[in-house]
């Protein structure tokens, strides 16, 4: 009895201490995590892991450790275990665990994820985007097959990767050789840090490298320099280290040491003046420098305060004095809550980037995005493969006339952890349609000359304004395929014709002829612009409690402004109106900024301000029965939010 009480005894100091030694195991762990050091907490949640403990939050964050470091097919299966343990999962697990899934080739069980991570968090870009191309993996399948890939001779077991042109070298980093007898490693990925190489090109752009070697000992440090970029006279670089000059390292409120860019100049032979951009900051990284093809603007990644997700793509003005502007966001086009990085621009308009918001195939995917000449971003596409795989693909560099350039993978079959390769393009991605047309009379079936042709995207953006020859004719000239666009001309004495147009999604020509027909209702004091015969424009509308003007307003905006452009004489009257809720005095304070922000908006766009008046009416002139206390449908309280166009003078 003596011995089975002892026994009992010992096998529950046995789980007692088992369980105190698990405790002070994911303790450590967790202290790891906290300071970035995934490697070694991922060495201790695995260990625990095998011994059968379960918990909820050593597997959401064993997850994470491998995901932050790439490892999804391991992330995939501690997401799955996760699952399995709570199918209830804050949102950005959801996404985590389909890109995961993705990254393992699963993507039937990684679309119904983003399904629940879509009602989970409707209001993320990124679910958003999955709602909108729910037949991304067939947009992709059609824009593959454009690359031959091929491994660049310069990679070794070790990480290479983020690589650019100077002169006749190509210049990246690696983390090969980057030390002493004891290599410094960094804590997140438990790698060497990552210094500058070059390697000489023996021939073309896209011929045999020669032997890597050291870049330069006045850039090179004991810590990550990495994502150079160059001006074309080769004396100017850019590039990204950690926060680290002059042999003082800088840290952030938590003492982590994040990214920033430096600028290098060339005199003689070496590198020197190695200082940070004005725009860096101790508590956030700014990182993978790029610049415009006229050198005027530089672009990078980062986190900063007002960023839409992990990492935002920005861009900034390089002053003629060498001074720089205030960094702007490339906005929600480009940024999603996910993680933009690795800018690339060509001299062609187009920006390239990796993104794991954006549909992919998993892990980071290269995007490309034409630049509009206002600096708007569209044509959003996925390179297909097998350009991107299921890892992470980035660090995008193009020669625009060879069509030849080098990119940075992690995926399988390489020789190191990233790995640089070569590509030719055999066909570019662009499918244009070259757009024109003839615009005549609709009653006598003439041409008509120096008609307005104005093009829009589907956003109601304006694109391009163009008007008709002598023989009516008018040319956008190229537009992408498998676009809406908006079409509208316009001419004195006509009404304004508007037309949709889709583009067919495969290259060649559309005609497209338009037809104006003579305006009805003679424009004189009094008139309402917005009457059918006269402009024939709908109302402009605004959302409820603002005053605003939205898209789809100021696209009927244009047309008012080009009625007074073509009458320099008019004048006109802005007569703003809300609908029946709220109270008359708060009704009567809103329609007045309704027709001032309406007014703000024709003086904006060219029209001198003494052509203009304006007063706002409150629920004064309602034009159906929705008074107070009056039941009516959203569609009909719309109709009372407006503004009105009264011809004054003419």
């Amino acid at each position: 009895m003596k011995r089975q009480v002892l026994f009992i005894l010992l096998l529950v100091n046995f789980g007692a201490a088992n369980m105190y030694s698990q405790k002070t195991s994911l303790a450590k762990a967790e202290k790891k995590y906290d300071n970035y050091a995934y490697v070694d907490a991922i060495k201790i949640y695995e260990t625990i892991a095998k011994k059968g403990y379960k918990d909820e939050k050593m597997f959401q964050r064993l997850g994470n450790a491998y995901y932050f470091n790439s490892e999804f097919e391991k992330a995939e299966g501690a997401y799955r275990e996760l699952f399995t343990m709570n199918p209830e999962q804050k949102e950005e697990y959801y996404y985590r665990y389909a890109q995961s899934l993705k990254s393992v080739g699963k993507y039937t069980e990684a679309e119904q994820m983003m399904v629940k991570f879509n009602e989970k968090s409707g209001n993320d870009k990124r679910a958003v985007l999955f709602k909108d191309n729910r037949n991304y993996l067939e947009v992709i399948k059609m824009n593959s097959k454009r690359f031959y890939i091929e491994d660049a001779g310069i990679n070794s077991e070790y990480s290479d990767y983020g690589s650019s042109m100077v002169g006749n070298k190509l210049v990246f980093a690696t983390t090969r050789d980057t030390g002493g007898i004891v290599k410094r490693r960094h804590k997140w990925n438990n790698k060497a840090f990552s210094n500058l190489y070059d390697s000489e090109v023996q021939q073309d752009f896209d011929a045999v490298l020669g032997k890597p070697s050291k870049f330069s000992k006045e850039v090179n440090t004991k810590f990550h320099e990495s994502t150079p970029v160059f001006t074309k006279d080769g004396k100017t670089m850019y590039f990204t280290r950690n926060n680290f000059n002059r042999g003082r390292q800088g840290e952030n409120r938590f003492d982590v040491v994040l990214l920033k860019i430096y600028r290098a100049t060339l005199e003689g032979d070496k590198w020197s003046n190695v200082t940070e951009l004005p725009f860096d900051n101790d508590e956030y990284s700014c990182a993978h420098p790029a610049l415009s093809a006229d050198e005027r603007t530089l672009y990078f990644a980062s986190d900063m305060p007002g960023s839409f997700g992990e990492s935002d793509l920005y861009k900034v003005a390089i002053n003629e004095d060498g001074s720089f502007g205030t960094p702007v966001n490339l906005g929600p086009s480009i940024n999603t809550p996910g993680k933009e990085s690795f800018p690339y621009v060509t001299d062609e308009d187009e920006l390239y980037f990796a993104s794991d918001g954006h549909p992919g195939l998993g892990g980071l995917d290269i995007f490309v995005a034409k630049i509009r000449k206002d600096g708007v971003f569209r044509n959003i596409q996925n390179l297909g493969q097998p350009l991107n795989s299921r890892k992470d693909d980035f660090a995008y560099l193009l020669d625009t006339k060879t069509r030849t350039g080098y990119f940075t993978s992690n995926r399988e079959g390489g020789k190191g952890f990233d790995d640089i390769y070569k590509f030719t393009e055999l066909r570019k991605l662009n499918c244009e349609q070259i757009l024109e047309g003839i615009v005549t009379d609709s009653e006598s079936n003439q041409p008509i000359a120096d008609a307005q042709v104005v093009l829009y995207d589907s956003e109601m953006e304006k694109i391009t304004t163009v008007n008709t020859d002598s023989e009516g004719k008018y040319s956008f000239g190229p537009v992408d395929c498998d676009s809406k666009y908006y079409i509208r001309a316009d001419k004195t004495d006509y009404e304004t014709n508007e037309t949709p147009f889709l583009a067919p999604k495969q290259n060649g020509n559309t005609y497209l002829p338009l037809t104006l027909k003579k305006r009805i209702v003679k424009i004189e004091p009094g008139i309402d612009l917005a009457d059918r015969g006269v402009l024939d424009i709908p109302t402009i509308y605004f959302n409820l409690d603002k005053w605003n003007i939205r898209k789809d307003a100021a696209f009927e905006l244009e047309k008012v402004l080009a009625v007074m452009n073509q009458y320099p004489t008019m004048k006109i009257d802005v007569r703003s109106h809300t609908d029946s809720r709220a109270t008359h005095k708060y009704n009567m304070a809103l329609s007045e900024k309704r027709a001032k922000s309406t007014i703000e908006w024709l003086v904006k766009n060219g029209i001198d301000a003494s052509r203009l008046t304006g007063r706002g009416y409150g629920e004064t002139q309602l034009v159906n029965k929705c008074a107070d206390g009056v039941k009516c449908t959203e569609a009909e309280h719309q109709m009372n939010r407006r503004s009105q166009f009264i011809v004054v003078e003419f």
